[in-house]
């Protein structure tokens, strides 16, 4: 789905009998009959409807302002200085909240009820909620109840409306009107809704720069996700241009608002697959007054180890899998030792004695507990304690809890505590079980064959964890321990984006963070890129500890015209034959162009090609394998086009004009124009390489150009 920021494209008006709109046109491309769209009023200059709503929204944005200068004047009166810097951090939060946004209108849409609890009540909808000075709703925010008819009135149940209102805009300013009429003569047929222009445009508005917000154009099954129940994990199948990641970043908003407290005291964690992408949303949640969101990649979660290398693709699957888990179980466990003596304590002219087969009773109780080994290792030396202090109460003493501390903390039973259960370090821990052939071999038996063991064996063994050439599995290994350890603290949602290239390792280490709380897993089976990419949302949400999540499919394209979805599509047979192909809600005869060139022709028509994409509005990007990457920008380089590149470490979607995406990098970014160089390369760089073939086939949603001189690969027409 849509953003719903930036500039518009004016089009000329396109009359016809069933609504009212101004400034907007049927755009190229759209499915539907003309005489079915909403009908032209005056142009914008002299619209009264127009500029009555301008007037509107040029009070809201003073009362807008009255609200932010109302917090700033707020003095932070706490009781000591921690808690005024405290108060001053939240009131600069509400201020920054309350900022107008100069490029957004504050409200993108009305509601005139005529039934119902709002009857005869009208409501501005749109980012955020602004109010008058004496408290009443000037506009709504798009997340509260009684906006909700916005996104899902229709003919056939108008939710107590009588007309819904959209509007076009340009910049901040409002360059259109488009009414739906629920009620009286002009009330459209029960399922004969028209296609909104306006949305449709705002659908096909070029784009630039980072990833917008789309509350403008939410649809009814986008909504549904959206508003779902706080405690519900919900897991979403949605093909390119679906919009799955606008709607999960939305969900985020939604459960902010309707949640807050809730979701503030755990905290919200969104996690994307590369510090590019994260940069493509940066600003979606912002827009939408969410400001304190942690965003992050798998890579950064599980960062307790400097990674500085990569392993091989064999030892990378044998890391990943689930049995991994259990293998670092074992091998923390094996750290603990048999008593072998007792524990004698003096005390005074008394001596307490703490037998070793009573020791040995103590640990195999708290182990068959199944707690977690620092707990353990603590509660420990209490029962020793209470077993001591027993012995003393029977004997005439007083004890308290003064005493049961003391000796709780004496000598000989930290040293019975540090003898017994030994402290553990999940670095130390991993660096031992990988670098210590025994050791993985006693935690591995019966798990992991000789061979697996000897793939993921360092040899030579580093001299410690500074040496060690950690890995990226590596470090979701250690993550692991650090759980086995000491439980990690659950957040209170969790949105994780490209789900289906994660391995169960790495399931587990996001399942961790949101082991109580509710989670979004958003992705597409068909889209699966790495070594560890899941052909099942069953396995993978049993992986991540929710297998109770609902699954649920958004089967309508609105970003990416269908004659790119269909010739992408031809290859789901070989990727994932269980997905039915989506439709889109676009048509455009002119997005596809696929172009079989000569080698020494090629540079001519790979610049001409960019040329094209350079001259037309919007952002454009060339795609290709990453060993091709160089050879391209040299290419246009000898040209004279300039051109960025994304290397997945910096922003480089800082705005239009022509970047150069290395294949690996292009999953969950869109572009206006995409000229995708050489499938056959990026099919041959990889065991997963038609996978990312459909990834990159997907990025376009205007304009699609593939170039080869190579064979396409087999299915592609």
């Amino acid at each position: 789905m849509p953003p719903a920021s930036g500039t518009q494209r004016p089009r000329a008006t396109q009359p016809t009998a069933t609504a009212q709109s101004s400034g907007t046109a049927q755009p190229p491309g759209t499915t539907g009959p003309k005489a079915s769209s909403p009908s032209a009023s005056p142009g914008p200059a002299d619209d009264p409807v127009l500029t009555a709503e301008r007037a509107y929204l040029g009070q809201a944005r003073e009362y807008l302002r009255q609200m932010r200068e109302d917090v700033l004047s707020l003095r932070a009166l706490g009781g000591d200085r921690v808690s005024e810097e405290y108060l001053k951090a939240d009131l600069y939060r509400r201020a920054q909240a309350l900022s107008d946004l100069p490029g957004t209108p504050l409200f993108f849409g009305r509601l005139d009820y005529a039934a119902g609890e709002f009857a005869g009540e009208r409501f501005h909808v749109g980012r955020r909620h602004v109010h008058d000075p004496d408290g009443h709703p000037v506009v709504v925010d798009w997340r509260a109840p009684v906006s909700r008819a916005f996104y899902r009135a229709s003919p056939a149940d108008p939710m107590g409306l009588a007309l819904r209102r959209r509007f076009g805009f340009s910049g901040g300013d409002l360059t259109a009107h488009e009414d739906e009429r629920f009620t009286g003569p002009a009330a459209t047929a029960p399922g004969g809704a028209p296609v909104s222009r306006i949305l449709i445009e705002e659908i096909e508005r070029p784009r630039s720069g980072p990833m917008r917000d789309i509350v403008a154009t939410i649809a009814p099954d986008q909504d549904d996700i959206v508003r779902a129940d706080a405690g519900q994990t919900l897991c979403v199948q949605g093909a390119p241009g679906t919009g799955k990641t606008a709607v999960g970043l939305h969900r985020v908003a939604y459960l902010l608002y309707a949640h807050a407290g809730r979701m503030t005291r755990g905290g919200v964690l969104v996690i994307g697959p590369n510090r590019a992408f994260l940069s493509y949303i940066r600003d979606v949640l912002p827009a939408l007054g969410e400001l304190d969101v942690t965003q992050t990649t798998v890579t950064d979660l599980v960062a307790r180890v400097a990674v500085r290398a990569a392993d091989r693709p064999e030892a990378a699957r044998i890391k990943g899998d689930a049995r991994m888990a259990e293998v670092l179980r074992r091998a923390l466990w094996a750290g603990l030792a048999t008593p072998a003596e007792p524990v004698v304590l003096a005390r005074g002219v008394r001596r307490w004695r703490v037998p070793a087969s009573t020791l040995g009773d103590l640990v195999a109780e708290l182990r068959e507990r199944g707690i977690r080994y620092s707990a353990g290792r603590d509660m420990l030396g209490h029962r020793i304690a209470h077993v001591i202090l027993t012995q003393m109460e029977a004997a005439g003493e007083s004890c308290d809890d003064r005493t049961h501390e003391s000796v709780r903390r004496s000598r000989p039973v930290r040293a019975a505590v540090d003898a017994i259960w030994p402290r553990a370090d999940p670095v130390r821990l991993v660096l031992r079980l990988l670098s210590d052939p025994q050791l993985l071999a006693g935690a591995a038996d019966g798990l992991l064959d000789e061979a697996e063991q000897q793939a993921i064996r360092w040899d030579p063994a580093p001299r410690g964890p500074g040496s060690a050439r950690w890995t990226p599995a590596d470090a979701v290994l250690v993550d692991e321990a650090s759980d086995l350890i000491e439980r990690m603290p659950s957040l209170s949602h969790v949105v994780l984006d490209e789900a289906q290239d994660l391995s169960p390792m790495e399931c587990r280490a996001v399942g961790r963070r949101c082991a109580t709380g509710s989670a979004t897993i958003l992705g597409d089976l068909a889209q699966g890129t790495s070594p560890a990419a899941t052909d099942s949302w069953p396995g993978l949400l049993a992986h991540l500890g929710k297998p109770d999540a609902q699954l649920r499919v958004l089967a309508t394209g609105y970003r990416v015209p269908r004659q790119i979805l269909d010739y992408a599509n031809q290859l789901l047979g070989a990727l994932a034959p269980g997905l039915a192909p989506v439709h889109s809600l676009r048509e455009d005869p002119a997005a596809l162009t696929v172009r079989p060139v000569t080698a020494p022709g090629l540079p001519t028509v790979l610049v001409s090609a960019c040329a094209a994409a350079l001259a037309a509005p919007g952002s454009a990007a060339v795609i290709a394998a990453d060993d091709q990457v160089a050879f391209v920008r040299r290419l246009l380089s000898l040209a004279g086009l300039p051109d960025g590149v994304l290397d997945g470490a910096t922003d480089g979607l800082g705005g239009s004009g022509l970047i150069t995406v290395p294949v690996t990098l292009a999953k969950g970014l869109e572009f206006d124009d995409v000229i995708v160089f050489e499938p056959a390369r990026i099919v041959a760089a990889e065991p997963r390489g038609l996978h990312r073939l459909y990834v990159a086939l997907t990025r376009a949603v205007s304009r699609l150009t593939v170039l080869h001189t190579e064979p396409l690969p087999s299915g592609l027409g």
